[in-house]
């Protein structure tokens, strides 16, 4: 019997590339999901067109979860956990898009290899979804290789509910999920990579995946007060981060 699949999608203010997510969604070749949508956003002009569309195209198993406030994609995808059936969960943002056979090839390779735990290689497209870069990651990463470099995707990741029993994403702007990853890795949990191409991964001129401003103020906070390095150790592994990060992207 196929494992059930709980999709966390937290929203806020992506009207322009939700269809193309949830389209991907439901073209997946596995088929037993349920979508939980974590809608973030006080626009209700979004809400009733997503609303709208789901209902429309009769999208089953699919859910929206109103946050009666702004609490950011940490905080939001702590509640599509909560409210989870799934024994996997699987996370995509809302302008990011799955290939075909995603959920398929990664739940088969985590039951078939035992793992808790698995995030795949992905492409960088721009907003006409024109591929940009290829990243291709590691088989393993181990927390001390983590703290220096992170090519760990969040809409590429899969992982198992009773994992997120004791872990949680911070409710960071950025790096949110850079903070779990971490301590995942801290406590051993093997964080294992799928060499396969998956996911596409937008680029936006206005997202906060491109604020350069905010990722440096998050990611000196992930080292100073989540992991309580001290100031120049922070300052120090921000810097590497950050030179790493440019070396993914550009070169």
């Amino acid at each position: 019997m196929n494992k059930l699949i709980s999709i966390i999608l937290p929203y806020y203010k992506k009207k322009k590339f939700i269809i193309k997510t949830l389209s991907s969604i439901y073209s997946q070749s596995y088929k037993n999901f349920e979508l939980i949508i974590i809608y973030d956003d006080q626009n209700k002009d979004d809400f009733i067109f997503i609303n709208n569309y789901i209902k429309s195209k009769r999208l089953k198993n699919a859910c929206i979860i109103n946050n009666k406030k702004n609490i950011g994609v940490g905080l939001s995808r702590n509640l599509g956990v909560n409210k989870s059936r799934g024994k996997f969960i699987a996370f995509i943002d809302a302008d990011d898009y799955w290939l075909k056979n995603k959920l398929k090839y990664q739940i088969n390779f985590m039951i078939k290899k035992k793992i808790d735990f698995s995030h795949t290689s992905y492409f960088i497209v721009d907003e006409l979804n024109k591929k940009i870069k290829e990243i291709n990651i590691s088989k393993k990463i181990n927390h001390k290789q983590l703290l220096r470099s992170c090519d760990i995707g969040l809409s590429t990741v899969m992982i198992k509910k009773k994992i997120l029993k004791n872990f949680r994403f911070s409710p960071l702007k950025t790096k949110e999920d850079y903070v779990l990853w971490l301590k995942l890795s801290k406590k051993k949990i093997g964080l294992y990579g799928i060499q396969k191409h998956l996911t596409c991964w937008r680029e936006t001129s206005n997202s906060l995946s491109s604020s350069i401003l905010q990722k440096l103020i998050n990611a000196f906070e992930v080292y100073n007060q989540y992991l309580k390095f001290n100031f120049i150790k922070s300052i120090f592994f921000t810097f590497i981060l950050s030179i790493n990060a440019i070396k993914k992207r550009y070169l």
